[in-house]
Formats: C-alpha cells, structure tokens, sequence
C-alpha cells in the first residue's frame, strides 16, 4: 500500500514506511481551504490547513511525497491515518508521478479534506486566509507559530 503526502504528511510522518518517494499527483490543486477545528484552531475559531481540490485543468500538478508502507503494517498504518486524518473523510486512489513524469505506482491513497459545510472553508482573500493560518490557536499550535499584528 502506498500513501500520498501533500500536507503534514510530507514532514510529520509518524508510521513505518520502506520507501519514500517526492512526486506528484495530476487533476488537483491544494488550497488553505480546510477548517481545522483540533489541531491548528478550535470549534468557534477554526484554523486553516491544506486540503486538495479537483482543478480545472486535468494536468494541474500537487507535489507531495508517496510511501511504500509494509505490508504487515497497512492495516496498523491505516487505523492510525483514519484517526489522525479524522477531518480528511474523503479518500481517493491517485496516480503518484516521479519527478521524470512516469508513474510511480497505479494506486496511492491521498486524503482530502470534508466538504460538510463546517469543515470546507472555501476560498477567502488573501490578506484574510494568512492572518487566520498565523493566528488561529489549536492543540497542534498556530499555523505560523506567531500571530501577524494589524
């Protein structure tokens, strides 16, 4: 089983893998588009994290990082992603690319973010999509580690 990393998962990995590989997956786009409502904010004040999106442009490319995770593992790995990745309650099988264009590995699951309407932000402008990423707390901290000031 291979996992597609586009987020968090491209530097916080906390399960076993053999292999770990960048690449990218076509027909997305990522957006800070995601509520997070237990790691980067709390309910009433959400943060906002990285999700994916389907693109317009079936060419459109989201680099991340795919792993291989062993076999005796995948179930483990799995209920341990399905925990963590609670709000991603949308999960699909990608074609992960190398950086050279040929594909990786014909199925590789990629969580996306909910589209229930108190989990999908949307898009906002600018100036306000950072100022909620830097200074929404939650358990897992601000997105930026420091508020920015008016």
């Amino acid at each position: 089983m291979w996992i597609f990393g586009y987020g968090s998962l491209t530097w916080k990995v906390d399960f076993p893998y053999c292999q770990r590989v960048v690449g990218y997956i076509k027909g997305y786009a990522r957006r800070f588009w995601q509520a997070s409502v237990d790691h980067r904010g709390v309910p009433g004040k959400p943060g906002r994290v990285v999700t994916l999106v389907p693109s317009e442009d079936p060419e459109d490319q989201v680099w991340g990082v795919a792993y291989e995770v062993p076999a005796d593992q995948e179930m483990n790995v799995l209920k341990q992603l399905n925990v963590r990745e609670q709000r991603y309650d949308n999960q699909r099988s990608v074609v992960v690319y190398s950086p050279s264009g040929l594909p990786l590995s014909p199925e590789v699951l990629v969580f996306v973010g909910s589209h229930r309407p108190e989990l999908f932000l949307g898009d906002a402008p600018l100036d306000s999509m950072a100022r909620q990423i830097a200074c929404c707390r939650g358990p897992s901290g601000t997105g930026m580690g420091h508020c920015l000031q008016d």
